[in-house]
């Protein structure tokens, strides 16, 4: 069993992928094809912003994203302490400083309310500037927009939407990667739509931020003119490979992935709905892409133990994650560690995510069901 069958996935839009990789190879445009604009386009309308920005990576989207903003020293950006280390590492790597805010145990996202907090307290102490929000749609849920948008508003600060795990869902119609003032993804194989190497974009309905962000992906350059650099940028290209891989792929996606995931989530909380284990909350109105399906264990199971044991019985399990992101190595010794987050520390150590994607057979969910229940009620 896969945790996420890319696998079986290629099987089945073998025939599309394929075609589209040899039409790349026969035109030799490996840099700036064709496929690359036709997939900004596509994704631009599947989300609906004015305009989506291909680059490299997850990573590099958000960083290009605050050099938009001209984040740097001095500023605050508030991040969830529940995450992956890039939703930190990208404000840090341009010299501000993250401040970790808890999240809400029933949705693994930013706890609105202690992110109002964490504003009032930096406004009361004086140190920093407090710039933007980085709010991450885990595990394939949007975050509580509506609340956190009113948030920055308030307090006058940028946000940005990392949607990394999020892409495809939505809130009452309005799609991921549309609720920022600038949006980000990741393309990386394992994500919701996902590439066979690295890949990311952008999103915003912002022209100037969006101009600026097309020169930043190619060393600054002015205009269409790369050998006029007008600013410093970096080299942050999705290649045409990737491009046409991602546009069949894009095409699964959105006429029956994201519905065959969500129909394989739905049967894990039947099969699990009388457990002890605590189940993902989707509200009324939200979709979910469901980049994982995760579980909160209860007290005095052994996680280690339980994921041997699943291990043996040929099921993969994962831990997203199990350090909060305050407690990294990197922030130690600097204000982001400083952080008060309860809920993050204990979801880190009760988390446990199954095998989900939208070609898994019901025997298979049933399997991990009946294998998960066996050994935790021992």
């Amino acid at each position: 069993m896969e945790f996420r069958d890319l696998k079986k996935q290629y099987q089945v839009l073998k025939t599309k992928i394929d075609a589209g990789i040899a039409d790349v190879l026969a035109s030799a445009r490996f840099i700036s094809g064709p496929q690359v604009k036709e997939l900004e386009q596509r994704l631009a309308d599947y989300v609906g912003v004015k305009h989506c920005i291909t680059c490299a990576n997850g990573t590099d989207a958000i960083t290009l994203g605050l050099m938009a903003w001209n984040i740097g020293e001095g500023d605050a950006i508030f991040v969830p302490d529940f995450t992956f280390f890039s939703s930190g590492e990208c404000p840090a790597y341009e010299g501000a400083t993250p401040i970790y805010v808890d999240v809400e145990r029933e949705s693994f996202n930013m706890d609105p309310d202690k992110l109002e907090a964490a504003i009032r307290k930096l406004l009361a102490e004086g140190k920093y500037v407090p710039k933007a929000v980085i709010s991450v749609d885990l595990f394939g849920r949007p975050a509580d927009y509506s609340r956190i948008r009113a948030i920055c508003d308030k307090y006058g600060l940028y946000l940005m939407e990392d949607a990394a795990q999020g892409f495809g869902g939505s809130i009452d119609g309005h799609m991921a990667c549309s609720f920022g003032d600038i949006s980000t993804t990741s393309f990386f194989p394992a994500k919701p739509l996902g590439c066979y190497g690295d890949g990311g974009a952008i999103f915003t309905d912002n022209d100037e931020w969006a101009a600026l962000i097309r020169s930043l992906t190619v060393h600054g350059k002015n205009g269409n003119d790369k050998y006029d650099n007008i600013r410093i940028g970096m080299n942050s290209r999705l290649d045409t490979l990737q491009a046409a891989i991602l546009l069949p792929k894009l095409d699964a996606f959105e006429k029956y992935e994201v519905a065959d995931v969500n129909a394989v989530a739905a049967k894990y909380n039947r099969l699990l709905e009388n457990s002890c284990l605590e189940l993902p909350i989707i509200p009324e109105g939200v979709v979910s892409s469901w980049a994982q399906y995760t579980v909160i264990l209860p007290e005095g199971v052994d996680r280690v133990a339980l994921q041997t044991k699943m291990k043996e019985a040929g099921i993969p399990t994962m831990v997203y994650y199990a350090k909060p992101m305050h407690l990294q190595g990197a922030f130690s010794g600097t204000d982001s560690a400083a952080a008060d987050c309860p809920v993050t520390e204990y979801l880190c150590g009760h988390v446990l995510s199954l095998p989900i994607h939208p070609y898994m057979e019901g025997s298979d969910i049933e399997l991990v069901c009946r294998k998960l229940l066996e050994y935790i009620n021992v």
